[in-house]
């Protein structure tokens, strides 16, 4: 069961003239919910607006904040899962035409599954990764935003898979260390609080937002966003991940360095507070 352009419908083969499967022609937001509520709901709306422009869709004018909620809560609760569940919402350009599309206009699906947990659980288990350096992000606009081409995560998966790895981070351009595979990166160098900044090339992250936001009222935590080289990591107290479904994800070896998880406890205690409060 999904939500195809407002209708809920039973899964189908969408793909034959499908502009996201074809060509990478689409946009999409992962949103969890708890309880009937999205978390971060405007967030999640106004990257997706930002999305649909920067790849020159055509926003329909009945797609409001409201409609984006309500889409989505009406097929978590038809599925019985509003409770805890993600979903996500693909949007795509309509079928037609080449590489020059035939029209801007837009179509979307989404689909959802449900989350064990009504809050984030930190999970502190072995987590190693290593640099995934067969490809390189780009530091351009495109690399900000969450577009169904997403072929260096998968290659990056599989690599990680091979290696018996948790994850792997990624290396823009100028071989800068960006964010993990499936989340923005964090680095704790003493009291400093340190991200890279989105004109390196990393996804402008909802979670990532929360946690600069959180990290600065904490008491003698310094925040900054700034370039992070591969030999930063290896003098770091502390590295994690963050994304929206798992929250903080912290990272327990990089190569022959293991790390801390003191400040992924803390924030992760103080995000729960702060969605139980909302």
């Amino acid at each position: 069961m999904i939500n195809f352009s407002g209708n809920i419908v039973q899964e189908e083969n969408l793909l034959t003239q499908n502009r996201a499967f074809l060509y990478g022609d689409g946009v999409f937001e992962t949103v969890k919910i708890i309880n009937d509520k999205i978390l971060f709901l405007e967030d999640h709306y106004f990257r997706l607006m930002a999305s649909m422009r920067v790849v020159r869709m055509e926003i329909p004018m009945d797609f409001t904040m409201e409609y984006f909620e309500e889409q989505i809560l009406t097929l978590v609760q038809q599925k019985g899962i509003s409770v805890s569940a993600r979903a996500r919402i693909t949007v795509f350009r309509n079928d037609g035409g080449l590489y020059l599309p035939k029209t801007n206009e837009i179509s979307f699906l989404i689909h959802a599954a449900a989350l064990e947990s009504t809050s984030y659980i930190l999970n502190t288990a072995q987590y190693e990764v290593d640099l995934y350096k067969d490809f390189y992000v780009a530091k351009q606009l495109l690399s900000s935003i969450k577009t169904t081409n997403k072929m260096i995560n998968v290659t990056g998966s599989i690599f990680a898979h091979e290696n018996g790895l948790a994850n792997c981070l990624l290396v823009n351009d100028t071989k800068n260390v960006i964010e993990g595979l499936q989340g923005n990166l964090f680095m704790v160098t003493g009291k400093k609080l340190i991200t890279p900044p989105i004109s390196e090339g990393c996804l402008n992250g909802i979670m990532r937002k929360q946690i600069l936001a959180l990290a600065k009222k904490v008491e003698g935590i310094e925040v900054a966003e700034e370039i992070i080289s591969p030999f930063d990591l290896q003098k770091a107290d502390e590295l994690f991940l963050t994304n929206v479904i798992m929250g903080i994800q912290p990272i327990t070896k990089y190569r022959k360095k293991e790390f801390t998880t003191n400040l992924a406890h803390l924030l992760v205690q103080k995000l729960n507070e702060s969605i139980s409060e909302n």
